[in-house]
């Protein structure tokens, strides 16, 4: 016999979104069971954000030691312990967990069930022994990494993100499939912790950034003896004694690379296998849950968030959601998403974030009535300072100075992008942004510095200058 629990909100997945969902509500008053049948904290907190920044932390460290004598500092020989920079990964993911873990949210008043939830009727979940009937479900099953049907996969082993962090051996020469955000961030980060890197992609590097930016990045990864296949197809993996052969095929010739380590970094796959949705009445597809702007699924009881949606995949933007759902569930508010300033980074060296419109899909709905602005960093002083001037900031705006959208890449360009991300969201204009003020000497000042140039064409025009003097004739 099972055992029934009535609630008012049950949350199935124990990822960023599902967590504050949970947390948001059970102290609003709510009633709440949260159900998990891995580890809390989902992907980000295990097998994504958070380790992969770490790794990229101890690399980056790696590099600048290397890179020390610029500044007159003399470092000698730079020994990398590969080891001790996984323990790094795993300190930062032990010391985030007790925030995300079972005994926090049942000290909140959620009760937590570990086990995989699958519905069994519209308003009903079964978790391992346990039967629960909601008022409202929040699916937050999140997503996994995809593996491509390439020809031998099977008789391999390769990583994922879900199993490279428990690595301890630097790779001989690690060859990634894939060159979005994952596969470029790992392959800076193990050849700088002194890895051979091999990147293949089958289109471009990170499709979804401006062009002019993601150049910038495919240079730097080319300097740092990256080797990077781009429009390369992977035609066949197979073993060969304890290395891995992958045949591609790159400007019409076939290519047989040998690694020591295969990285399959092909982008992420819905989390919706096993969870019942049929006998629930939800309409998906393998590539999420279907949703509406209140982020409710074909049965309006039952919400869907995050990844499982098949949307933007960040962790901000589960959380995001979190917000909506519980507006909509707790507040019967109708509130509707709106992903109009949704900011993404890489975090590369350098980065790469991006907010709001590029510029081509900015041409491509408003053709010509656009303007477009750029600011490199080699003109900001704090840059010049940290002898690190390598990109820009590129913002458009309509031709009256609404801003569309902002890409920066270069030092830091993931804490520059919030300020711009406000703007699109608040509807401003570039002139509240350019008349702002930063503090001297920052990397902030690239925002404003690009704000004032949208009006360098008109303020120091030879209208402006006859405008000057007619004034100055008054006296």
């Amino acid at each position: 016999m099972n055992k029934v629990i009535k609630t008012d909100i049950c949350v199935i997945g124990a990822g960023s979104g599902g967590l504050s969902v949970a947390a948001g509500a059970v102290q609003m008053g709510a009633d709440v069971v949260l159900v998990e049948k891995a580890k809390m904290g989902g992907d980000c907190l295990n097998t994504g954000c958070v380790p992969s920044k770490a790794l990229l932390a101890a690399a980056h460290a790696v590099q600048n030691a290397r890179t020390a004598s610029r500044f007159g500092v003399t470092t000698g020989q730079v020994e990398v312990n590969f080891a001790k920079a996984m323990d790094h990964v795993h300190s930062v993911i032990s010391g985030i967990a007790p925030h995300d873990s079972v005994e926090r949210f049942e000290d909140l008043g959620c009760t937590v069930i570990q086990a995989e939830g699958r519905f069994i009727a519209p308003d009903t979940l079964i978790a391992g022994d346990t039967e629960i009937r909601a008022k409202r479900f929040v699916i937050a099953t999140g997503s996994r990494a995809a593996v491509p049907p390439i020809p031998g996969l099977d008789s391999v082993s390769y990583f994922t993100n879900e199993n490279i962090f428990e690595n301890r051996v630097c790779p001989e020469h690690l060859i990634i499939v894939g060159g979005g955000p994952i596969g470029l961030e790992m392959a800076q980060a193990h050849q700088q912790l002194g890895a051979k890197v091999t990147v293949i992609e089958m289109m471009t590097i990170l499709p979804k950034d401006d062009p002019d930016m993601v150049e910038v990045v495919r240079d730097a990864i080319k300097a740092s003896d990256i080797t990077l296949y781009e429009g390369a197809k992977t035609k066949e993996v197979k073993s060969s004694g304890d290395k891995v052969r992958v045949i591609i095929e790159h400007d019409g010739i076939e290519i047989t690379l040998e690694g020591s380590h295969l990285l399959l970094a092909t982008g992420r796959r819905p989390n919706v296998e096993n969870l019942g949705l049929e006998q629930a009445g939800i309409a998906f597809e393998r590539t999420g849950i279907s949703v509406d702007a209140r982020l409710r699924t074909s049965n309006r009881k039952i919400f869907a968030i995050g990844d499982v949606t098949g949307g933007l995949q960040f962790t901000h933007m589960a959380g995001y959601d979190a917000g909506i759902v519980i507006r909509n569930a707790l507040f019967k508010l109708p509130a509707k998403v709106n992903y109009s300033a949704v900011p993404w980074v890489t975090y590369t060296h350098p980065e790469v974030a991006q907010v709001g419109m590029t510029e081509a899909t900015a041409r491509a709905r408003y053709g010509d009535n656009i303007r477009v602005v750029k600011w490199d960093y080699a003109e900001n002083d704090r840059a010049r300072a940290e002898d690190d001037t390598t990109g820009f900031i590129k913002v458009i705006t309509s031709s009256k100075g609404h801003i569309l959208g902002a890409g920066i890449v270069g030092r830091q360009a993931g804490e520059l992008i919030g300020v711009w991300s406000l703007a699109i969201s608040r509807k401003m204009k570039i002139g509240a942004i350019a008349g702002m003020i930063t503090p001297y000497p920052t990397l902030g000042e690239l925002s404003k510095r690009v704000a004032g140039a949208w009006y360098t064409p008109s303020l120091f025009s030879e209208k402006t200058r006859k405008i000057v003097r007619f004034l100055l004739k008054l006296g």
